[in-house]
Formats: C-alpha cells, sequence, structure tokens
C-alpha cells in the first residue's frame, strides 16, 4: 500500500473494494460446488486469497469490504441466501491482513511475503473461528460442531489456499506493478 495512512478511504479505496468483492464473489461462486468434509456448507474457496491480497495491498478498509461484500456476492450467486455472521468471518480475513499493509516494502520482498502469510493466515483464524462460534447462536449448534464441523474445515482449507496462493499474487502484482511504473 503506498498511501501514508492506511485506514485511509476515498474514492480510489472504494473501487479497489469494488473490484475485490466483485473477483471474490464471483471467483468463490465458481468453486461454491466443491465441498469440504463438514457438518455445514463449508466449500474449497481458492478465491479466500482474493480478500487478503486486497487488505495487504490497499488497506484494511479494502480487505474487509472485498471479503464481506464478496461473500455475499459469491452466496448470492451460488442460490444460499445471507449469512451475516460468515460474512462478516471473510470480512476479518481481509482486515486482518490489511493491518500490515502499511509496512509493505516490497511484493517481492521475503520478509514482507513472510509476514502477509502470517497476517492473512491470523485473519482466518479469526475469521472463521467468529462465523463458527456465532452459528452457535443463529442455527444452535453446539460449540463441538461449531469447532470441528465448520471451524476446522474452513481454516484449514482457507490457511493452505493463502499459504500457497498469496506469495504467487504478491510477486505477480509486484511484477505487473513494476511494469507499469508504480
Amino acid at each position: 500500500m503506498k498511501d501514508s495512512n492506511m485506514w485511509s478511504f476515498g474514492t480510489r479505496q472504494v473501487v479497489y473494494a469494488a473490484i475485490g468483492a466483485a473477483l471474490y464473489g464471483v471467483f468463490s461462486w465458481a468453486t461454491n460446488f466443491i465441498p469440504l468434509p463438514s457438518v455445514g456448507n463449508v466449500t474449497f474457496r481458492p478465491a479466500v486469497v482474493i480478500p487478503a491480497f486486497f487488505g495487504v495491498a490497499f488497506g484494511p478498509l479494502v480487505g474487509f469490504l472485498a471479503g464481506g461484500i464478496g461473500n455475499v456476492l459469491g452466496d448470492f450467486l451460488s442460490g444460499w441466501g445471507f449469512f451475516w455472521n460468515w460474512s462478516l468471518g471473510n470480512g476479518l480475513m481481509g482486515l486482518i491482513p490489511g493491518l500490515m499493509a502499511a509496512s509493505v516494502v516490497s511484493f517481492k520482498d521475503r520478509g514482507t511475503i513472510t509476514k502477509a502469510i502470517m497476517y492473512a493466515i491470523g485473519g482466518v483464524v479469526v475469521g472463521m473461528l467468529f462465523a463458527s462460534l456465532t452459528e452457535m447462536f443463529t442455527s444452535g449448534i453446539d460449540i463441538s460442531t461449531a469447532l470441528v464441523g465448520y471451524f476446522t474445515p474452513a481454516a484449514i482449507g482457507n490457511a493452505i489456499v493463502i499459504a500457497v496462493l498469496l506469495p504467487i499474487v504478491m510477486v505477480a502484482y509486484d511484477a505487473v506493478a513494476a511494469r507499469s511504473g508504480r
């Protein structure tokens, strides 16, 4: 992120958030038919890299909106309805990696990539834990079902995707940005 204030939210951030949300929604929909072994509607989503990347690249608010609105869009396109707790959890998966946005030196720097992966996996843990635990109140499930049946498959699947895809996306973005003179 090149802005001096990672919490700024102007026209540029609105555009980035909209692009991130659209990408996340469409790419989530594209893989929402691949279930993970769970008790609920937990699917394999390589697209979780999008809110994490948008958070790291453009700040926590952009990452939060890309994840939250993108999840609403992906669920809508899949015909699933609206689940506020999962959308908020997906938003957290973009917000938490965005907390490191101000410290980004270069997207091809190993230290920056490692830090981004750690923050993004932290975002996965916090976001999916929030979504899973709130299922106890929205669906009436017990804590064991929330942790084993929802959180574990969602967190493990998303963490693996982040660890593999986030470095690739960061290096690719850095190469495109370098070619465009940024």
